[in-house]
């Protein structure tokens, strides 16, 4: 078995089980945090939540055919490639929002203190059409997240959703999370402008307000892969996975050549479960791309590349022996290891041996950074 790959045989995490305590390495007192978990919402939190003059415009919470669908029974959001991915994972119990006491005993279970948690399904309300429901969900979402994060004890940190489409709803939801105790949300890379199909661009005059806005609140930006599944009829989850792993560099090349970064240079972003081993390309991509059409650019950058890359961003990894054997280049701070619990490509059922992977591959006191405090950092949690 290739360090820190999961066992020969193993296919679902519905069949996986914790595995076996070992000596990790680790210098003693060392807090293990996965900077990249998952939440699969299983209770009807908006139909419950909404005010009753609203109710029957609330998207509705259901489990069929093993996985929480999220609409309407007549007009279900999640697509079938969609569908298929959650019908994986959905059924562990521990990955489910109503039972934190379940995920709390598999997080002992596999010895990760803490984690960091992103929706499975809510993204799909990133694209919903009313504006007024949209805003609404977000807020309950992020109240509900806020419960769970009280209910765990400080072991699990929610993953928030704000308003992008208007600067005065930015600011208001950006507060709401400072008030709610979330440390980070999540943006689209790809986004509805308002109403309708047309893309946000990131980098426009138009979108210097919102940006404005999220310098100032100080919170970090998140973007995870997944947003676009493939709809292929022969094997799209792998072909998805695939996908999804290069699926950054485009938003990555927004923040740097967009100006982002040059004209709010109090952003930090993460970009999650995409792995680490693509930074190093990207950044020599982009370093070519710069010298090869630096004459075309209405925008000179104030920094090089790698600048960018080392002073505002970090990325998570499950399983990346390459991005390891290439971390020097990456940054041993720019990186966070993260379980992934409870999907499949994650590390439930063999955690330890991943986080002995990277013990092996950068030595115990490196890999303590790498398995716990850079996520804390990005979060702000150090203090």
């Amino acid at each position: 078995m290739t360090a820190g790959l999961p066992p020969a045989g193993l296919v679902s995490p519905k069949l996986r089980t914790a595995g076996p305590s070992e000596d990790l390495g680790l210098p003693a007192g060392t807090r293990i945090f996965s900077a990249d978990s998952h939440l699969a919402l299983s209770e009807d939190i908006w139909f419950e939540r909404f005010p009753a003059s609203m109710k029957d415009r609330a998207p509705r919470v259901w489990l069929e055919d093993g996985m929480f669908q999220l609409g309407s029974r007549d007009r279900p959001l999640l697509a079938d490639q969609f569908k298929v991915a959650l019908a994986e994972f959905d059924g562990v119990p521990g990955g489910q929002s109503d039972k934190i006491g379940l995920r709390l005993a598999d997080l002992d279970a596999e010895g990760v203190d803490e984690e960091l948690v992103f929706p499975s399904s809510v993204p799909v309300l990133f694209w919903y059409p009313d504006l007024e429901v949209r805003s609404l969900c977000f807020r309950i979402y992020n109240e509900y997240i806020a419960e769970l994060q009280q209910a765990s004890g400080g072991r699990f940190h929610g993953v928030g959703f704000i308003n992008w489409w208007d600067p005065k709803g930015t600011r208001r939801s950006l507060a709401e999370l400072h008030a709610l105790g979330i440390r980070t949300f999540l943006l689209p890379m790809k986004a509805p402008a308002g109403i309708g199909s047309d893309l946000v661009d990131w980098t426009s005059a138009a979108m210097r307000p919102f940006w404005d806005e999220v310098e100032e609140a100080g919170l970090p930006v998140s973007h995870h892969i997944g947003e676009a599944p493939q709809m292929t009829e022969v094997n799209p989850m792998p072909i998805g996975f695939v996908f999804n792993a290069s699926s950054f560099r485009e938003m990555f090349s927004k923040y740097i050549f967009g100006g982002i970064l040059d004209r709010h240079p109090k952003l930090q972003v993460g970009w999650f479960e995409g792995g680490i081993n693509w930074v190093v390309p990207a950044i020599q991509d982009a370093e070519h791309g710069y010298a090869s059409y630096r004459s075309t650019c209405n925008w000179k950058l104030a920094h090089d590349i790698t600048w960018y890359w080392r002073n505002h961003m970090v990325a998570s990894f499950m399983l990346d022996p390459l991005g390891l054997e290439l971390i020097d280049r990456i940054g041993t701070d720019r990186a966070m290891w993260s379980s992934d619990y409870p999907h499949n490509e994650g590390s439930f059922g063999y955690s330890r041996s991943a986080i002995r992977a990277v013990v092996d591959a950068v030595g115990r006191d490196v890999a303590a950074g790498i398995v716990g405090d850079n996520v804390r950092r990005f979060l702000g949690l150090n203090a």
